[in-house]
């Protein structure tokens, strides 16, 4: 009788063995997996407009480093949707947004990796947070962009294009698309509250769609002026020709720096970092400023109008932040777009 009990005992000391054996080799396959994908020569990449720039700055750092950009583009809503969808099996390494209250949020929710890249101490202030977690490569601006055959001149405020001698002529970008304009109207409501807006919805603003949409029913002439209209699209639509011109009002625009990212649950997070290092490089922001955006670096000249030269409404960021998705849904619903 004693025999079958040890024989018993012993053989549930086995399984147990056998078990924590188990267990130890499930344990170390995390591990190994994410030791494996840093060792991979890639880097994910998701990255909004302009596309030319993307793909510029993928094959210089492909180039440069023999490592494989994998890139998906896309508005700042379908990166943000991305992300989201892939929660349970994230496969970006580095983010960037054309939102800097967006990169914010993904901050708070407790997303991003912390990672100063080489450079980093020539960029604007206001362009990397105290946690090195969001990089403002680079940055655009919001305008207002007119079509000089349909009108040819404008000088007016935001708030001069609620007269009713505008109606018909505008045109904005949808905020839940675009996020430069998104922070653009968190900064302005925060600011001046929604008088102009809704006067400007009342001469029967439309909504387009996302800025290359926005900007498409200005320069065919289906309107004649776009509300917050991004400016380096309207640099390069000059350069290639069309009619147009912008300025930015004199009450003031949002400056928005565009946040490059580490995901904290990047794949290649080796990789990611020596992306970063290349944005913010002489040759990566030489390619920023030749795309018409705002070079990161204070060292590097803007093609179109310098940062000094933009007349600023100062962001409070938290504030915007609070008020940015809530104030972009009653913009397009008081446009009427469904």
């Amino acid at each position: 009788m004693k025999m079958k009990k040890l024989a018993v005992l012993a053989a549930a000391a086995a399984l147990c063995m056998g078990i924590a054996a188990c267990g130890t080799k499930t344990d170390s396959k995390p591990a190994a997996a994410s030791a494996a994908a840093n060792n991979e020569k890639k880097v994910v990449v998701y990255m909004p407009s302009p596309a030319g720039l993307t793909d510029k700055l993928a094959k210089g750092f492909e180039k440069k480093t023999g490592i494989k950009v994998e890139v998906f583009q896309g508005t700042t809503g379908e990166i943000l949707a991305r992300v989201e969808a892939e929660k349970k099996n994230p496969a970006a390494d580095v983010v960037v947004l054309a939102s800097w209250s967006d990169g914010l949020n993904m901050k708070k929710s407790g997303a991003l990796a912390s990672y100063k890249p080489q450079n980093a101490d020539k960029l604007d202030k206001a362009f990397i947070d105290n946690d090195n977690q969001l990089i403002g490569y680079s940055a655009s601006a919001v305008g207002v962009i007119y079509n000089k055959n349909v009108i040819p001149q404008l000088s007016a405020d935001w708030k001069d294009l609620a007269d009713p001698k505008y109606k018909g002529q505008l045109a904005i970008p949808d905020p839940m698309k675009s996020g430069a304009c998104k922070d653009f109207l968190a900064g302005y409501v925060n600011k001046y509250g929604w008088e102009a807006l809704e006067g400007m919805a009342k001469n029967g603003m439309k909504v387009p769609g996302a800025n290359k949409a926005a900007l498409e029913a200005v320069t065919t002439g289906e309107v004649g002026i776009l509300v917050a209209g991004v400016d380096y699209n309207a640099y390069k639509a000059k350069k290639k020709g069309e009619p147009l011109e912008i300025y930015y009002p004199k009450s003031g625009t949002i400056v928005n720096p565009r946040p490059a990212m580490i995901m904290k649950t990047a794949p290649h997070k080796d990789n990611a970092q020596k992306f970063m290092d290349y944005l913010l490089s002489d040759e990566g922001q030489q390619l920023v400023a030749n795309a018409w955006l705002l070079p990161g670096r204070t060292d590097i000249k803007a093609k179109g109008t310098q940062l000094k030269d933009i007349p600023q409404i100062k962001p409070e960021w938290d504030k915007m932040m609070a008020i940015a998705t809530e104030t972009a849904k009653k913009l397009n619903e008081i446009c009427g777009k469904k």
